[in-house]
């Protein structure tokens, strides 16, 4: 018999005038007798910091890379106890230029030891932090400031010259400017013009000697406004309280507690998903909590596997575009290598993947294999690696499948929202039924199926429940900076709508299905859910990306894809089509070879006949943040796709039509 990782803790709901019907109400079995209450005695991240301190001092605690005379060394450490003493000095800064509790500040940069110790000032003084982060768009940064009111911002020495653009227009609030590093007299003069200070990290850290009582922190009071990266319109300032911060810390260990093991002082994390997202500030904090170590990659992707190679973590999160290139690359050496190291590699992974299906754990499912073929991949990301942590969206099941076998290591992935403090449901380890879906609702969550009968999907179906997936619990942010309309649309009889798709497995876990506002109907009638569309398009191995477009003045659909560069060039080769990658994309035998691959592979996802590409444009470029084409976590933009490749979608529906060629 199946087991069930869900407890039903209320029945139904039909359909009720306008609102739809509602599944049942499930809890983790692991918060079957109510949902997780948390400690006495910490009120807010601070207990986190401050207690860690006290039990770990002399523990490495924030680590990085050192660069002299352009060469990179080992990683250098600051303890708790010295990250303690200069917290308390930028507190005290702090509180000296007339910042008090409640008050915003920024921080913006990327993930470094002076990022997570002005959070922690912040979080000393009960001052809300506020990430600053450009990837939300062109005049995000002076948005937020603005929005917030943020008159003190913590900034990275190469962002030094952003930040003093925009204090012709947000000057009025931001007063003082404090480097990670240095700054320059130019820099001083230039932030003055608009009466704004401007310091080095060590000149403002040793500006003031005074040492104020710490104010009193309470569980209710803002913690950070983080600015979602929504694909449209101005950013949405999510108000996260201390107590979901602390809850959702809590949850991470009582998952680990009941499940795996849990993080402790022995374990290292490698630090280079952005701070400026919930999902890394969380783990970061439950890292502080257990006394453990943050070693902070470069800023520079190119340097990612060394910094990983010389940290070797224990612990890594990543999101699926990064665990989609590292299954790639894997790949790529298996089929470079010797046939018998390929026949190798295949019998020791179907010996396993077997093994694992049948209920076996990580460790006890090859350990032979793991020994003798997978630890060469475990080397990879150096070779102490036990907890892989995927989220931000869904991880492609051949992906999750492929690392769970040689990874040698525990792999769980979740699913959240900014407005959630992070994960809401996670899988759980060592249950490899589980793999293809988000897991179960954390122990801080209650949740349930909402129907949406324009998109066919029925919460109160007996053979699979599938819906909006709708959340309460202790995690949930507490509303919108200075935008309490906006709660009117997600928050509905208590319940918060996430405008995702789930659809709730056998077992109890939640597979993540399509996107609810990502809909769309054709000229005739039929509607189409892109994201289960791209989806589908996305198994085809010719393919790095795909965005597909429609709208209810066509009948059909085009896309926009960038092929795997070795595949196509190898296939062009084979097929006397001579040129460059670029050369090879604009030519139509590439283009039909592509279409022809993914409508097939459309076929064997079950795509219906309207779901089907008439034309596609090969994009040489990957969609990136720089053009504004995807969000920070990897999610299309649609509108803005669609105004850049405008012309692109012109041309196709005209090729298509026998018009015209595209682009």
């Amino acid at each position: 018999m199946e087991t069930m990782y869900t407890v039903k803790v209320e029945e139904p709901t039909p359909a009720v005038g306008n609102r739809p019907s509602a599944g049942p109400v499930y809890r983790s079995i692991y918060a079957k007798n109510g949902l997780l209450e948390m400690p006495k005695g910490i009120e807010s991240p601070w207990d986190f910091f401050s207690g860690a301190v006290k039990r770990y001092p002399e523990n490495q605690m924030l680590g990085h890379r050192q660069v002299v005379n352009g060469k990179v060394g080992t990683y250098v450490w600051q303890t708790y106890e010295e990250v303690y003493h200069k917290v308390m000095k930028i507190g005290s800064c702090m509180r000296s230029c007339g910042i008090n509790p409640g008050d915003r500040c920024g921080i913006y940069g990327s993930n470094c030891p002076e990022w997570v110790i002005a959070m922690e000032a912040c979080t000393s003084q009960g001052i809300v932090y506020v990430p600053l982060y450009d990837t939300l768009g062109a005049n995000a940064v002076e948005f937020i400031i603005g929005h917030a009111e943020i008159s003190t911002a913590f900034v990275q020495e190469i962002k030094i010259p952003s930040i003093l653009a925009c204090l012709p227009r947000c000057g009025a609030h931001l007063k003082t400017i404090v480097s990670f590093g240095g700054v320059t007299s130019a820099q001083k003069e230039e932030a003055g013009q608009w009466g704004t200070s401007c310091f080095s990290w060590e000149e403002f850290i040793s500006s003031d000697n005074s040492n104020p009582r710490l104010p009193a922190k309470n569980k209710d009071d803002i913690c950070t406004i983080m600015y979602t990266s929504g694909t449209t319109g101005d950013p949405k300032g999510v108000l996260i309280t201390n107590s979901a911060v602390v809850a959702q810390v809590m949850n991470t260990e009582h998952l680990l507690l009941e499940t795996d093991k849990v993080v402790t002082e022995e374990d290292s994390y490698f630090s280079f998903l952005p701070l400026a997202h919930i999902f890394d500030q969380i783990i970061e904090n439950y890292c502080i909590y257990k006394g453990a170590s943050i070693g902070f990659w470069r800023g520079d992707v190119r340097y990612l596997m060394d910094d990983i190679q010389e940290l070797k973590p224990t612990i890594f999160c990543g999101v699926p575009r990064v665990y989609d290139r590292i299954y790639a690359g894997i790949n790529h050496k298996i089929a470079t290598g010797g046939v018998l190291a390929k026949m190798l590699f295949q019998i020791a992974y179907e010996q396993k993947l077997r093994n694992l299906k049948r209920g076996m754990k990580q460790h006890e499912a090859s350990p032979f294999f793991d020994k003798l073929v997978f630890h060469k991949i475990k080397q990879g990301l150096g070779g102490r690696i036990r907890l892989l942590i995927s989220g931000a969206a869904p991880l492609p099941r051949h992906v999750e499948e492929f690392l769970r076998v040689v990874g040698c290591c525990v792999l769980v992935q979740g699913y959240g929202l900014t407005e959630s403090c992070s994960g809401c449901f996670t899988s759980i380890a060592n249950v490899f039924s589980m793999v293809g879906t988000v897991g179960v609702p954390a122990s801080t969550i209650e949740a349930r199926l909402e129907s949406v009968p324009e998109m066919g999907y029925n919460a109160l179906s007996q053979a699979l429940p599938r819906g909006e997936i709708c959340l309460r619990g202790t995690t949930l942010f507490s509303g919108y900076h200075k935008r309490p309309d906006l709660m009117d649309e997600v928050l509905i009889d208590g319940w918060f709508h996430t405008g995702d798709i789930g659809e709730w497995q056998q077992d109890g876990a939640m597979k993540i299905i399509d996107r609810k506002k990502n809909i769309f109907k054709l000229s005739q009638g039929e509607y189409v859910a892109v994201e289960h569309v791209e989806s589908a398009y996305m198994q085809c191995p010719l393919i790095a990306s795909v965005w597909v477009y429609g709208n209810s003045f066509e009948s059909f659909l085009v896309g926009v894809a960038v092929p795997e560069r070795k595949p196509l060039e190898d296939w062009a080769a084979s097929n006397n089509v001579i040129g460059n990658f670029e050369e090879i994309c604009k030519h139509p035998k590439a283009k039909k070879h592509i279409l022809d691959e993914l409508n097939t592979t459309g076929r064997k996802h079950e795509l219906k006949g309207f779901e089907m590409l008439k034309a596609v444009y090969l994009e040489t470029a990957p969609f990136d943040i720089e053009r504004g084409l995807i969000t920070p976590t990897f999610k299309l933009k649609r509108p803005q796709l669609l105004k850049y490749y405008k012309e692109c979608i012109d041309g196709l529906y005209q090729e298509a039509k026998g018009s015209a060629t595209a682009c």
